[in-house]
Formats: C-alpha cells, sequence, structure tokens
C-alpha cells in the first residue's frame, strides 16, 4: 500500500492540506521539466500514456481497498495531464519560462473548471479510467491552447 500510495501522491505531493492538485501539479512540472533536460518530449508523452495505464489499475485497487472515489490525494491523474501538455504545447530552450508557465495555468484551469467532455468523463467513466481520463483530456487541451497562445504572444508581442 506504501509504494501505491507514493506512486498515486505522486511523491506524497497529494498530501498536502491545501490545494492538493495544485500542488500535485506543480511537482510533476518540475519532475516534467527535470526530465526534457534528458529526454526528447515524445519521450515524456509515452512516458506519461505508460503511467496513465499503470495507475488506471493502482487506482482502481486502491478505490477498492479504501472504498473511495476520485480521493483528492490522488495526483498522478495531474502529473499524466500536465506532461501531456508538456509534451504538445512546443516547448524548448528557448521559451521553457512561458511554455511551461502557460501549460501550468492552461492545465489548471481545463481541469478545475471541467469543461465539454472533460467534464463528461469525469462525471460518467468510473473506476481508474475516469480518473485519469479528464485529466488526459485537460492535458491535450492544455497543450493546444498553450501552442496556440504562444503563437499569439510570438506574432504580437515578441
Amino acid at each position: 500500500m506504501n509504494l501505491r500510495r507514493f506512486f498515486l501522491t505522486v511523491g506524497f505531493s497529494g498530501l498536502s492540506p491545501k490545494a492538493p492538485g495544485t500542488v500535485g501539479s506543480f511537482v510533476s512540472l518540475i519532475i516534467g521539466l527535470f526530465l526534457l533536460e534528458f529526454l526528447h518530449v515524445s519521450t515524456l508523452f509515452l512516458l506519461a500514456l505508460l503511467i496513465t495505464v499503470i495507475a488506471i489499475k493502482q487506482i482502481d485497487i486502491y478505490e477498492n481497498e479504501t472504498q473511495t472515489h476520485d480521493n483528492s490525494e490522488i495526483v498522478i491523474d495531474e502529473l499524466a495531464g500536465m506532461w501531456i501538455a508538456l509534451s504538445i504545447c512546443g516547448i524548448n530552450s528557448s521559451n521553457i519560462i512561458i511554455m511551461a508557465s502557460l501549460a501550468f495555468i492552461f492545465f489548471r484551469i481545463f481541469d478545475i473548471w471541467k469543461p465539454s467532455i472533460i467534464g463528461k468523463i469525469d462525471r460518467d467513466v468510473k473506476g481508474g479510467l475516469g480518473v485519469m481520463g479528464d485529466d488526459v483530456v485537460a492535458g491535450i487541451a492544455a497543450g493546444i491552447a498553450t501552442a496556440g497562445t504562444y503563437q499569439l504572444i510570438e506574432k504580437f508581442i515578441l
């Protein structure tokens, strides 16, 4: 249970007494940026997908053991969403600060607001697939929004 909890809470960051989703997203952003120093973006994307598949099963086991659903301490879904956003936004060494900031902001907006299909997944899909699914889609939306916003900033400001 302790290793599972460490994994699902992203190194216990999900145990933060205030805003565990935001804390987990920020820790995931830092880990993702660190990994991007050594890995290609496509590798980070594939790692996010692998973690998603593993997390779905681990969340199902955790929820069965604790008799809870989508416990706020589980933030591995934030890690997957954050890494997907970073992977598809077009981040590189010359734009890392602005892209990482935008990806974080957009991911949190989509994860909290849950527009469209993100909210439908959150409401209607049960178990680990539902917990992970809405954040994966929020990560895709955040990555696209980040890329588009950066294009506008580059065109009109930079």
